[in-house]
């Protein structure tokens, strides 16, 4: 069966409109469903929540820009995530989370098997809720590890937080994606997050926009990508301190070693296909 999909931005949503989704959650019916910016009644927000609970077919679900504001509503998802097994991806950005907030979720997180992309920009998060989010990233026995992770703008933050984010990425992580755009991380959150990403075997794409970054921060991690065999294939650093010449020269390394990669893993069929016509020609 072709799963559906449910994408409504910036609406009031009506009696009808929630029942539809709740029949499409209890079906199995759905795949995405994402409700950004818009604006429900508590007891629709609850039905919802209570019909997420045994869904089997949702894999991302998007409550982005104060779907889920208010503690009430951050208890009834954090319920509703317990009893689900399925959801891969949850999208809060712009939720009035905070660190009280981001505990309350914490024990459902941490429980949930197959969650892999977190989307937690702009949640007024402190170093509390980045020390907790980091006993998200590693694979353990029952859950799955985080893939994908979003902490753009949450200014709170201090370089303590951010050294224990790089601590849990260079320890033990499979991160994929990491967007800390518009946050205050400057060049000492460089430098460590630099030293997280040489020790990395994962980490592909890095987003630094508007981070605070100068020239020195940028060349430290042109080090690592010029002289570490890391995986990474984009670094954003736009709206820096940092120079265009050093950003080009950033990305001409990352595109070299990309195509480097792609060689190297050119498939043994190919090669032998590839001698074959070499002797033919000659």
């Amino acid at each position: 069966m072709l799963l559906g999909t449910i994408q409504i931005t910036g609406e009031d949503l009506r009696d009808a409109e929630v029942k539809g989704i709740c029949e499409s959650l209890n079906d199995n019916s759905i795949r995405i469903l994402s409700l950004r910016g818009c604006r429900i009644h508590d007891e629709d927000f609850k039905k919802l929540m209570d019909s997420l609970k045994e869904c089997e077919s949702l894999a991302q679900l998007n409550l982005n820009l104060g779907v889920c504001n208010g503690k009430h509503r951050i208890k009834w998802l954090s319920e509703a995530l317990v009893a689900n097994k399925y959801l891969t991806s949850l999208f809060l950005h712009g939720t009035s989370l905070g660190d009280e907030g981001l505990e309350c979720l914490m024990p459902a997180l941490q429980l949930h098997p197959r969650l892999q992309s977190l989307d937690f920009g702009d949640c007024q998060l402190g170093d509390d809720s980045i020390k907790q989010i980091c006993t998200l990233l590693p694979l353990t026995e029952g859950r799955e590890g985080l893939v994908e992770l979003t902490l753009s703008a949450n200014q709170g933050v201090t370089p303590l937080g951010w050294t224990q984010l790089a601590i849990a990425i260079a320890a033990n992580s499979q991160l994929q994606n990491l967007y800390l755009d518009y946050n205050n991380i400057g060049d000492y959150g460089a430098g460590v997050l630099s030293v997280a990403l040489a020790a990395s075997s994962s980490l592909e794409r890095v987003d630094l926009e508007g981070c605070g970054v100068s020239e020195k921060g940028a060349e430290m991690f042109f080090a690592v990508i010029a002289n570490y065999p890391t995986k990474m294939q984009e670094l954003v650093l736009f709206e820096n301190n940092v120079s265009a010449e050093l950003i080009g020269q950033i990305n001409d390394c990352l595109n070299q070693k990309s195509q480097g990669s792609a060689e190297d893993q050119e498939s043994p069929e190919k090669s032998l296909e590839d001698d074959q016509n070499n002797q033919v020609a000659c």
